[in-house]
């Protein structure tokens, strides 16, 4: 979903010469082929979009394989792109970096001051040594690494698995299947009462690109701060949201009414709630001339038509 949003990005803003590879083509986890593939074609810009995701489910259910095979993506791609001399790199992390109980909304300099939501702790620390890489390679070599907060992602192209998907595309699917089978009801995770922000794909890969292509001088003042020079506390991140959110009642009433579905909803209480509240602070961001444009009602029909589409 998100490497696809940005190559469409690039396509649309004319960009031709665009290196990409699936999975198959290119296993990221492999030190030895991700080498030989910077080595070949020397990219000079790169978005490090790819990793393994998932909702509460999935990261409970796989906790070594979510730090795993990230840390491994992240090591891979970050030291051969400095070997290969790349000119910048965008490192897209995730909101769950920050501490479960930071103060709302989430601030860039929050990184690293509290605990972790537990339900997802091995795919933050992952993410945080990512940022801590593109950091760390900043200051010891000059590069220019910047990494890149999205909150919650949803858009073309993601993933409806019915039990490894995040909560939109979850419930996207269960809808849609429980009004073709005419079931009464459908059962949500959790109260309902935690707050969620939404940024449909297409945005924030317009909001990447916006920040890839700043000028040198403003892009520099992006990448963070020498603390044992400075004394100051600032890491190379910039948040990407849309500064507001919703709880999942409140989400969850949106998709039944987008899908059509006629049924109630069952909140299941025994399942966790994760995070209380994850509102990012894109004051950063909007400074730096970007604010999201997709309506979330908006942004979930042409979510729901993809899904369709996708499904046949």
């Amino acid at each position: 979903m998100v490497g696809s949003a940005i190559v469409r990005n690039l396509q649309t803003r004319g960009y031709t010469c665009i290196l990409t590879r699936t999975h198959t083509e290119l296993d990221l986890t492999n030190q030895a082929a991700v080498t030989t593939f910077f080595e070949t074609e020397r990219p000079e810009y790169v978005f490090l979009a790819a990793a393994k995701v998932g909702g509460i489910h999935a990261n409970n259910t796989y906790p070594a394989d979510f730090i795993a095979q990230n840390l491994a993506i992240q090591s891979n791609v970050i030291t051969s792109s400095h070997a290969s001399g790349v000119k910048r790199l965008l490192f897209l992390g995730s909101s769950c970096i920050y501490p479960k109980l930071a103060p709302q909304p989430l601030k860039e300099e929050s990184l690293l001051t509290g605990s972790l939501e537990p339900t997802n702790r091995p795919y933050a620390l992952a993410k945080i040594a990512g940022v801590e890489m593109c950091w760390s390679f900043n200051r010891q070599y000059g590069t220019n690494y910047l990494a890149v907060m999205p909150t919650n992602l949803y858009g073309p192209g993601d993933n409806y698995h019915p039990e490894n998907s995040h909560v939109i595309p979850a419930m996207i699917r269960r809808f849609h299947e429980a009004k073709i089978a005419g079931k009464p009801s459908v059962s949500v995770w959790g109260t309902g009462e935690p707050r969620r922000e939404f940024l449909y794909s297409d945005d924030m890969a317009d909001a990447c690109v916006h920040l890839i292509s700043l000028p040198d001088a403003t892009y520099a003042g992006l990448l963070g701060s020498d603390e044992s020079a400075t004394g100051e506390f600032m890491p190379p991140v910039v948040n990407i949201g849309v500064g507001n959110d919703l709880t999942i009642r409140a989400l969850a009433e949106l998709v039944r009414e987008v899908v059509g579905f006629p049924g109630r909803l069952d909140f299941d209480s025994t399942k966790p709630d994760g995070t209380p509240r994850k509102l990012m602070d894109v004051s950063r961001l909007t400074r730096l001339g970007w604010v999201a444009r997709t309506p979330l009602p908006e942004g979930i029909a042409q979510a729901y038509a993809d899904f369709q589409r996708a499904s046949g």
